[in-house]
């Protein structure tokens, strides 16, 4: 039987294909993200930042950072934080937005950083569209002191399998099936404007990669909506059905 790490191994005209309608949709992305993402701002903001703790004085890394909302959110915090992604346009974005900002063009599979430059490093719904997801990890862990953390967010990936939910004849959802579940691949989405690529694994994927590097996990959850969050936007009902989301922190050994 081939391993997990055999199954999916990144295809170049998948990479190409994957920055270059990031690119495209960069103009649709940044005014999704102005309009608002009611998973970020009503569910997972809040999880990441108290996940984070204090993060005054400390070296941040948000890797994919995109227009740099969360990279923002960090140093109001006080943090000392560098913003990477490939998508050139949202750097741009990020830079216009908070000119005194660290940001740079770069992959996650090859951050431009000496070793153990950062106290933690943020990946936040941002391993999905890397088609290296195994070598971005490495990555951060390379680039994270001993005894810093890696905290990220990512989709559970039933979601990614892209069943979506299964409707009675008046539309009512009934359930979210899961097809092709252990099966790795690209997937093409889209919404708002934005065509992307993002990559289905299954969950064993992503943590078999963060156990090989050693890593100690410190936190994982499935963050669920508030009643307050429900109240205000309906639409986040379904995450008090199903957790479309993980989030883990993982800490980095001494030795």
């Amino acid at each position: 039987m081939a391993s997990l790490e055999s199954k999916c191994n990144p295809d170049m005209d998948e990479t190409k294909e994957a920055k270059q309608k990031w690119i495209d949709s960069a103009p649709a992305w940044i005014a999704d993200m102005r309009k608002g993402d009611l998973n970020r701002t009503h569910l997972l903001d809040s999880v990441l930042l108290k996940l984070a703790g204090d993060v005054s004085g400390h070296k941040v890394i948000d890797i994919g950072c995109g227009e740099g909302r969360f990279s923002r959110m960090l140093a109001d915090g006080g943090a000392e934080v560098t913003g990477i992604d490939l998508t050139g346009p949202l750097i741009e974005e990020a830079r216009k937005l908070q000119p005194e900002g660290r940001y740079y063009e770069a992959s996650a599979e090859e951050l431009p950083f000496a070793n153990s430059s950062f106290d933690l490093a943020v990946s936040y719904l941002v391993l999905i569209d890397v088609p290296d997801f195994r070598l971005a990890i490495k990555e951060m862990v390379r680039v994270v002191r001993p005894g810093g953390r890696i905290l990220a967010a990512n989709l559970n990936s039933f979601v990614s399998t892209a069943s979506g939910w299964h409707r009675d004849s008046e539309r009512k959802k009934l359930h979210y099936p899961v097809d092709q579940y252990f099966e790795e691949r690209p997937l093409r989405l889209e919404w708002a404007g934005i065509s992307i690529l993002n990559w289905h694994r299954p969950l064993e994927a992503y943590m078999t990669a963060y156990l090989k590097e050693g890593l100690i996990l410190r936190h994982f959850l499935e963050p669920q909506p508030t009643e307050a969050a429900i109240a205000d936007q309906p639409k986040m009902a379904d995450g008090a059905r199903i957790p479309y989301f993980n989030v883990m922190v993982w800490e980095k050994p001494h030795s």
